[in-house]
């Protein structure tokens, strides 16, 4: 009877450790989808943002423009 439990035991113990693990585990490593997408601006995004915006006027934005995209 004793070695039954001393099995049950051992059994829980090691199973509360493996889930403790593997909350902690899943904590620090699990990353949402929306912070693993990368958002990357190129300049004529950002051109065109500032443009949005009002920070720059037609003909600035089409100078930038015509130099960005080599023309």
């Amino acid at each position: 009877m004793e070695l039954q439990e001393d099995y049950y035991i051992i059994g829980m113990h090691v199973f509360w450790w493996l889930f403790w693990v593997s909350v902690v585990s899943f904590t620090f490593l699990y990353e949402p989808v929306s912070k693993r997408i990368i958002y990357k601006n190129t300049p004529l995004d950002i051109l065109k943002r500032h443009y949005a915006t009002g920070n720059m006027t037609t003909e600035e934005y089409h100078e930038r423009e015509k130099v960005l995209k080599g023309k």
